[in-house]
């Protein structure tokens, strides 16, 4: 009997005035399981991510976490349910997640002083977080702007996991970095599936993504058109939004089919009123 999945998102449809941002997702993220949401800007990533963790409210539709449904959540039970750590979300851009007047030690700090944890038994929690993300003890004194931006960045992740969430949303979590802190970000997200961490890792480069996901969705236009094993999605796409992600990928395909398959299905999107 497989388990029961950690994050459960049914016909999710997300409005924005006009914009009909989000059209009928479903998603699921069972535990331990690293789940890849690509896509091109606009194509709705952020709007899913951000609807999971309560920062934009659906139209319509269900997202169950650790078997909550969540929803319909307000703001008194969203922070009952933050305050608990189930869900933790890793933005983009870590200089501006992280408040510029607190030091590293009181923003990791801070989530577990306000789960009720003992000043002592907390601290000895950061100095632990610290090096599960590989950073020096030195770094508990710096402020956010001191740090470079690969530190700033496992800041945020150890402070998403602070509280021990049995999800993690990873919002563009490496688009920031350069190529070595990139790869050690990348290897620590395959740690942190293997520790039994549920993870979605939303992004727009299908590289990083293939190299850590377990599935792969893919979203246009606000539709989730195609999801499936990561080898399956990557080796034999179905849609043709598909193969031109992966045409684009060098990484993935030879330059040469990639540059042949990228023409022929730019055209062929062309044809179906899709981006050019």
């Amino acid at each position: 009997m497989s388990p029961e999945p950690v994050l459960a998102v049914t016909d999710l449809h997300v409005h924005y005035r006009r914009v009909h941002a989000l059209r009928g997702a479903d998603l699921t993220v069972a535990p331990g399981e690293t789940v890849g949401v690509i896509g091109e800007t606009g194509s709705g990533k952020s709007t899913l991510a951000r609807a999971i963790v309560g920062l934009v409210r659906p139209s319509a539709g269900r997202i169950t976490i650790a078997g909550q449904e969540v929803a319909g959540l307000r703001g008194g039970g969203w922070r009952a349910l933050r305050r608990r750590g189930v869900v933790q979300y890793v933005f983009q851009d870590p200089l501006r997640s992280l408040d510029p007047d607190l030091t590293v030690e009181e923003s990791l700090l801070e989530p577990l002083l306000i789960q009720g944890r003992p000043r002592r038994a907390a601290a000895e929690r950061v100095r632990e977080l610290l090096e599960r993300v590989r950073l020096d003890e030195d770094l508990l004194g710096r402020l956010p702007g001191e740090l470079s931006g690969g530190q700033r960045q496992r800041v945020t992740i150890a402070r998403a996991l602070a509280t021990e969430p049995r999800l993690v949303i990873l919002d563009e979590p490496v688009s920031a970095l350069d190529a070595a802190n990139r790869v050690r970000a990348l290897e620590f997200f395959q740690e942190l599936r293997d520790a039994g961490t549920a993870l979605v890792f939303i992004s727009h480069d299908l590289g990083s993504v293939a190299g850590v996901a377990d599935r792969i969705a893919v979203l246009f236009q606000g539709e989730i058109v195609e999801e499936g094993p990561t080898r399956e999605v990557v080796n034999a796409p179905r849609h043709a939004y598909t193969r031109l992600l992966i045409g684009s990928a060098p990484t993935l395909r030879s330059a040469r089919v990639a540059r042949a398959e990228r023409e022929e299905l730019r055209e062929l999107l062309r044809t179906n009123g899709g981006p050019a």
